[in-house]
């Protein structure tokens, strides 16, 4: 299979193009123009192959797109957006399923490709727990969260048997039926959470039962938590309905004097967490 590096022929335009317009955008509208170059470039027809790389991946079927992929990553020739596009939009999840069990790009390809997928569950649960790579095992947690009710069996018996426990519990802090064996069990994580309480507390906020207000509000009157613990606290008990007003002193905190010294008062730190 005759492989081609679109974006390195792209790059070599490129070049070209700014070699022979050294002052035609500046820094920050480059920025914007490349990806509108590159957009174009991918169809436009290359002599040397009669084709635009858009046209040449369209004519591949699902299979021949899948071994160009591999054999891409396996060359170490680039692989371009207009190949992964090319997947995308095409129904190959079952075809790449099996990526998920190869070398370390070929996994990340696959995960990024597949995303959030039904079909791909008992693998990304598998990899949660037998990855090494923390980027795989955080990626594979996003996109279980999406149905965290289909293998909340699992991510119990998981926890119970003490396997990736922090996963488990940000897995079923998304299910959205009710089950006091998963409320239990996240009020229990919280109790006897420690450096990680914003993140047990946000867990609470995630699964949405009010009956964590009690738990939540008793926790945010402790006058020994930080600064960052009362936030997100605060961002819990309002997420279920509740409200904390009482003013709070926490010059003497160095994440607070930090946070003020930026003018950065608001930001929640753990939103992308949520």
């Amino acid at each position: 299979m005759k492989l081609y590096d679109f974006d390195g022929m792209f790059e070599e335009k490129l070049a070209d193009y700014i070699k022979r317009n050294p002052r035609g955008y500046t820094e920050k509208q480059w920025e914007d123009v490349i990806p509108v170059m590159y957009a174009k470039f991918g169809d436009t027809q290359i002599k040397s192959i009669g084709k635009s790389p858009n046209q040449f991946y369209a004519e591949q079927s699902d299979e021949e797109l899948l071994s160009s992929l591999v054999a891409h990553l396996k060359k170490g020739v680039p692989v371009s957006e207009y190949l992964c596009n090319a997947i995308e939009s095409r129904n190959m999840e079952e075809l790449l399923i099996p990526l998920l069990d190869g070398s370390e790009d070929e996994v990340s390809y696959a995960l990024n490709l597949i995303g959030a997928s039904k079909k791909a569950l008992p693998v990304y649960m598998r990899l949660l727990v037998t990855s090494e790579s923390e980027d795989v095992r955080n990626t594979c947690v996003d996109y279980v969260k999406e149905f965290a009710d289909e293998v909340k069996e699992e991510a119990l018996s998981n926890y119970a048997k003490g396997i990736q426990p922090e996963y488990m519990l940000e897995i079923l802090s998304r299910c959205t039926a009710r089950d006091d064996r998963v409320f239990d069990l996240l009020i229990k994580a919280f109790r006897t959470a420690d450096d990680n309480l914003p993140m047990r507390a946000s867990y609470l906020a995630a699964y949405g039962d009010e009956r964590a207000l009690p738990y939540l509000t008793d926790k945010i009157e402790d006058t020994d938590i930080s600064y960052v613990d009362f936030q997100e606290l605060k961002f819990a008990i309002e997420a279920l309905g509740g409200t904390y007003d009482k003013e709070r002193d926490f010059s003497s905190d160095p994440y607070y004097d930090l946070i003020k010294s930026h003018g950065a008062m608001n930001i929640d730190i753990f939103k992308d967490l949520k």
